[in-house]
C-alpha cells in the first residue's frame, strides 16, 4: 500500500484517539494535543514509539521541537517529511 499524507494522518489520528480514549469530537487535526491535555510526557514517548514502529521513522534529537508534535497535522507533516512524501 502506498503511503500518502492522508493515510499517515488517518493512522496518527486513530492512534491518538485509541490511546487517549478521548471523545472523537474533541480532537481535530489542529487540536494542540499536549496543551489541551490529551497527552503528557509519557504520551509523547508513546507517540515516538508509534512513529518508529508504524512508519519506520527515526526521530533525532534535533527533531524534538514542539512544532513537529503539537497536533495531528504537525505529526503527519513531520512523518511525511522524514519519509520524503
Amino acid at each position: 500500500m502506498e503511503t500518502t499524507i492522508t493515510s499517515i494522518k488517518e493512522k496518527v489520528k486513530e492512534f491518538i484517539l485509541n490511546t487517549t480514549l478521548a471523545d472523537k469530537t474533541k480532537i481535530s487535526d489542529e487540536s494542540l494535543i499536549f496543551k489541551e491535555g490529551f497527552f503528557d510526557s509519557m504520551g509523547f514517548v508513546m507517540i515516538l514509539t508509534f512513529m518508529e514502529e508504524t512508519f519506520e521513522v527515526k526521530v533525532l534529537d534535533a527533531d524534538l521541537i514542539e512544532e513537529n508534535f503539537e497536533s495531528i497535522n504537525a505529526i503527519s507533516g513531520f512523518i511525511s517529511r522524514k519519509k520524503n512524501i
